[in-house]
């Protein structure tokens, strides 16, 4: 390819001006959480040790089971670009007395693109079974050279993390990171939900904390890698202006069942468009909703 198109395909996934991850990774975040970036505010900063700590919540959870695994395919344009797994470990662990589950996200470009732009990516949280909140989370980014590397530790009895510097950080109830925000979303009910309703979700990243905000559709029935399911469709609320040009430019599609997973999104960006689609499943907790 062109040298001129090749800068334009590391421009595409690799600014960090006008957004806080590349392309691949928003995708992934907007597939998993189903949420839209709104205004970030930076945290206080705190001495953990001097917390007190309060009482935790129960939250149940229907929509996974240790084992489970979802395959994604992202396109950019007409090309095949990257794949994208997220599985939850078969065993359930523990961190101190509290039973985890174990996440791991990974998103890498295709060999193909990696001439153009090589993505290995690898995520981590650590959520706890009861209460649908994460304990630890781990980030490892590679992305054209560019490397991130961070380690959170919630202590959410005290409210607060710390990240890698150990640097310690007041948050909401029950902040969530960028892999646990997906599991608790699928959790959450939208049984009575109308066109319009809008929900919730605080994310802390990057050491700021975001309100992932996501809005109702309505129902559809659609066709991906994975096979045909009736579905159930989102616009994540986002900030105009970034990489998109009006909130109707990216949409979100999860599974119409329990399981709640997220089937496609789709996006047009100011330098083409992009979508991601469920390729595979295995594992999963309850019937899925596919279509005839």
């Amino acid at each position: 390819m062109h040298r001129d198109h090749r800068i334009i395909f590391g421009k595409a996934f690799a600014s960090r001006q006008n957004m806080k991850t590349n392309v691949l990774v928003f995708a992934l975040v907007i597939m998993i959480t189903g949420g839209g970036w709104a205004q970030s505010s930076k945290p206080v900063k705190v001495n953990i040790k001097n917390l007190p700590e309060l009482g935790l919540r129960s939250a149940s959870n229907k929509a996974f089971k240790p084992g489970e695994k979802l395959v994604y395919r992202l396109h950019y344009g007409l090309i095949d670009a990257a794949t994208a797994t997220i599985s939850v470990d078969p065993q359930v662990t523990k961190i101190g007395n509290r039973e985890v589950y174990h996440v791991i996200g990974e998103g890498k470009t295709i060999s193909s693109f990696d001439y153009f732009f090589k993505v290995r990516d690898k995520y981590e949280s650590y959520i706890d079974k009861q209460g649908m909140f994460p304990h630890k989370f781990v980030r490892r980014v590679d992305e054209g050279g560019y490397k991130i590397n961070q380690d959170y530790t919630f202590y959410p009895a005290k409210r607060a993390y710390k990240n890698q510097k150990g640097e310690g950080y007041l948050t909401p109830d029950y902040v969530q990171d960028m892999i646990s925000a997906f599991y608790f979303a699928r959790n959450m009910d939208f049984s009575k939900a109308k066109k319009g309703d809008i929900f919730k979700i605080t994310c802390v990243v990057d050491d700021e904390i975001f309100n992932l905000k996501i809005r109702y559709i309505g129902k559809e029935t659609i066709e991906t890698d994975a096979g045909k399911f009736r579905a159930i469709k989102f616009a994540p609320v986002i900030q105009k202006g970034r990489i998109f040009k009006k909130e109707e430019d990216l949409s979100v599609w999860i599974s119409d069942d329990a399981n709640r997973i997220p089937l496609m999104a789709s996006a047009k960006i100011m330098v083409g468009s992009v979508k991601m689609e469920l390729q595979s499943y295995s594992g999963l907790a309850n019937y899925p909703a596919l279509a005839q």
